[in-house]
């Protein structure tokens, strides 16, 4: 009964993870494990909370709030700003997912970088076109294949160097080593509790045990193995990410440069040829796991908003460009993945705080409303992640 988490989780391991961890494994060495570890807390909590709304109700987190704002006075004006903002989150997401699994191409096979983000593309829509024709089963499986491959890349390459676990557990205390890694926590933070992994994460619980809006089994059965597939999913990918940064900490630091392409320079000259392959294996896979959630995701979003009927191809030839001519212009694709991590981390808040409000509706969830210290809990983490962006302005601004 396993799966609909596993899916979400992949959004947890995608090239942007990749890119802000190991700049802050090579930066600031094992210092900011605890950033890694209270997100990955969050997110088990908030994507919890996405599952339990489609399995009680029925209706997807953007359904859900399309019909509070039908109940207002603005309710078209409002829905059009909330999809249209979920929208620019996607296109984040998607530049994300594309520039990194181009550059997996590029690290194994030489390929241009605007040319591996055009295949990298196609290949997701085709692969989603072909694992959603089959059951909900199959889909989970080949994108669980997938976080598997991610998963065997990074942690599977500190085998061959690994870290001094004493510093790794010094770094689960909490603290800022310098005013300029602020940006870099958001990014890791952006990158870790990713906003369309919220919004898919109820209609993939309805779609797995709700087909045709009919329960699979008993609600609390159901919410209970939500629970144990959301805490097991989280848990593989924040040691994905945990593997990252260590990573990044133990080949990296001191050598100069914290970009993609001189991580997998040194792991060939430091680790050895299989390791740096490993690596790029991983990064390639994330690529492509991560684009066909992030297209299902985004898809399903615009559907259910009822703002703009889209169908997956066509949003993933929208959202291929902005990746493709970024590249076209030489920027580092490395300092891509940051800031569209960044901006992520704004998104976050635009998920998780509507998501809390709905979940603590007595009108719509009946009796499995939150109850008091749940909304605490949603309102603390919504809390959390609002003052950490308003820290990133103040940075921002005071540069």
């Amino acid at each position: 009964m396993l799966g609909p988490a596993f899916v979400a989780s992949v959004a947890y391991v995608d090239p942007g993870n990749v890119a802000a961890n190991l700049s802050a494994g090579a930066t600031y060495g094992y210092a900011l494990v605890w950033v890694l570890a209270a997100a990955s807390l969050m997110a088990m909590v908030i994507q919890y909370q996405s599952a339990k709304l489609g399995l009680v109700t029925g209706r997807t987190l953007p359904q859900a709030m399309a019909d509070r704002f039908d109940k207002g006075r603005h309710g078209k004006a409002l829905t059009f700003t909330y999809g249209l903002q979920a929208f620019v989150i996607a296109i984040a997401t998607d530049l994300a997912e594309v520039v990194g699994g181009a550059l997996g191409l590029y690290l194994l096979f030489g390929l241009p970088l605007w040319a591996g983000s055009i295949i990298v593309g196609v290949v997701a829509i085709l692969l989603l076109w072909v694992l959603r024709r089959r059951s909900e089963r199959v889909f989970e499986a080949g994108i669980g294949a997938l976080l598997l491959v991610v998963a065997l890349g990074f942690i599977g390459a500190l085998f061959f160097r690994p870290p001094d676990w004493p510093a790794a557990a010094a770094g689960l205390w909490p603290g800022i080593p310098s005013r300029d890694a602020w940006p870099l926590v958001a990014a890791m933070l952006g990158a870790t509790v990713m906003p369309h992994a919220i919004y898919l994460h109820s209609a993939l619980a309805i779609d797995r045990h709700r087909p045709d809006g009919v329960l699979t089994s008993p609600i609390r059965r159901l919410l209970k193995v939500q629970r144990l597939d959301v805490a097991l999913a989280l848990l593989l990918s924040g040691s994905v990410n945990i593997g990252m940064l260590l990573l990044g900490a133990v080949a990296l630091q001191g050598h100069g440069g914290d970009t993609i392409q001189s991580a997998h320079a040194t792991f060939g000259v430091e680790l050895g040829a299989l390791p740096a392959a490993i690596f790029a294996i991983g990064l390639l896979a994330s690529g492509i796991g991560s684009a066909v959630v992030g297209t299902h995701a985004g898809s399903r979003i615009l559907k259910d908003l009822k703002v703009w009927q889209v169908s997956p191809t066509l949003r993933r030839l929208i959202t291929i460009a902005p990746a493709v001519l970024l590249l076209l212009t030489g920027i580092s694709a490395t300092e891509v993945l940051i800031w569209s991590q960044i901006v992520l981390s704004f998104g976050v808040a635009l998920a998780a705080a509507p998501l809390a409000v709905v979940t603590a509706d007595r009108a719509l969830m009946g009796e499995f409303a939150d109850r008091a210290w749940q909304r605490v809990v949603n309102w603390v983490v919504v809390g959390l992640i609002i003052a950490l962006n308003v820290v990133v302005l103040w940075w921002g601004f005071t540069q």
